[in-house]
């Protein structure tokens, strides 16, 4: 995807669309005050039409000339585009799991509307699905569709409550607003003590956080006129506030509230201090945006990101993979068999890798719930059916070292 990204760039770099609309506005406003003059002296029509043609044609002209970087861009990414996505057959649906879930996909396509806070979309697409449900048909090696989680449900059946998500989703698109446009801490410092104990218990830093770098804004108010000053302002609202304010934090945030309290006998120098990095980090706001809205869908029991998007991002990944391993297995006659597994290995990027998984070294296979990792006494790890083959029920050898031991000596190991 590098390739298509530089595209973008180049297209942002080169194009300027600010000066095209300035010369087309400059040619409407020309036209507006040639009319307004015929309008006033209908006898001068003549010579105002002369004069302004070659002005007009001018400023066309101007604006044609910069439309074609745009232009030019266009056409390289969209011949990137196609170098990239090759006009290819997609894979078969003989292994599609979610073709017999139609209610499953409307409403990952219902929350990521409203997770994007595109409500009034959202709105509708759930009204339309409820007006004219899916009718689910069976596809060879997929589940029963008519068997049903209570999260599939509630939108094949109408019962999908979208106006409670939506007002929650909006409320959570308000304080991101505050956070990264209006730099105002407070609805987030607000909604954090709302939920201070639930934050404490799931261990989220998100209260501290945030009034953390309250302290921070509080400590850089009006430092230039502080310099000069004997009594700075700014500092001393600033302790004022962490008196006042992060006292409940003291026994966790010891450390880190001492820092910031330390930093004040700098304030004449902050930047050259110890503690410069805690008040001048670019991307604080950034951040801590971020985990507001990590701990905002996690209290919702959802993910910080939406799973469609992750869901279309890494199958576009994995796309060309599956393509060609469809391609060679054609070729030499062969079938994808293994049925909880895929048949390559996807490199997928490491915000992508949710579980950590094990593979038994002895049969190649990656563990399940229904066959775990076992780890014997000498320290080595295999699965449990091939404990059970080499076992035998009775005592028997490491495959990896000279060690012997018993089946029931082998624990269970959790990752």
């Amino acid at each position: 995807m590098d390739d298509l990204l530089e595209q973008v760039e180049l297209l942002e770099s080169s194009a300027n669309l600010s000066t095209s609309i300035g010369d087309v506005q400059k040619a409407i406003d020309m036209l507006m005050a040639a009319r307004a003059k015929i309008a006033a002296d209908p006898k001068t029509a003549p010579v105002t039409l002369a004069k302004l043609q070659d002005a007009f044609k001018k400023t066309l002209e101007t604006a044609q000339k910069d439309l074609k970087p745009i232009y030019s861009g266009l056409n390289k990414y969209g011949k990137a585009l196609d170098k990239k996505f090759k006009d290819k057959p997609l894979p078969s649906a003989e292994n599609d799991a979610l073709s017999s879930h139609p209610s499953l996909i409307n409403r990952a396509i219902a929350m990521h509307l409203l997770r994007e806070g595109q409500f009034g979309v959202a709105s509708t697409f759930i009204e339309e699905a409820n007006r004219r449900p899916p009718h689910p048909e069976p596809t060879p090696n997929t589940p029963n569709p008519y068997i049903r989680d209570s999260w599939e449900k509630d939108i094949a059946e109408g019962t999908f409550n979208s106006e409670k998500l939506q007002q929650q989703f909006a409320d959570m698109y308000h304080i991101l607003h505050e956070l990264r446009d209006a730099r105002n801490l407070q609805p987030a410092i607000q909604w954090a003590r709302q939920r201070s104990d639930v934050l404490e218990a799931r261990g989220s830093n998100l209260e501290f956080e945030l009034c953390r770098l309250q302290f921070i804004c509080l400590f850089a108010q009006a430092q230039d006129d502080d310099m000069e000053d004997e009594n700075p302002s700014g500092p001393l609202h600033a302790v004022a506030y962490a008196q006042r304010e992060l006292a409940p934090f003291q026994k966790r945030y010891a450390r880190e509230i001492q820092q910031l309290i330390c930093a004040t006998v700098f304030w004449q120098n902050i930047e050259h201090s110890p503690y410069q990095r805690l008040f001048y980090n670019d991307s604080a706001w950034e951040e801590v945006a971020h985990s507001f809205n990590r701990e905002f869908c996690s209290l919702l029991g959802l993910s910080a990101d939406s799973p469609l998007f992750i869901a279309a991002t890494a199958g576009a990944i994995a796309l060309p993979y599956l393509l060609k391993m469809q391609a060679i297995m054609k070729e030499k006659r062969t079938e994808w068999t293994t049925q909880d597994e895929l048949p390559v290995e996807i490199p997928l990027p490491s915000q992508y890798h949710f579980h950590s998984i094990f593979v038994c070294p002895v049969s190649k296979e990656q563990t399940t719930d229904a066959n775990p990792p076992m780890m014997m006494p000498c320290g080595h790890v295999i699965a449990q059916e091939s404990l059970d083959k080499l076992s035998k029920g009775g005592r028997f050898k490491c495959p990896y070292c000279p060690n012997e031991s018993q089946p029931k000596d082998a624990r269970k190991v959790v990752l």
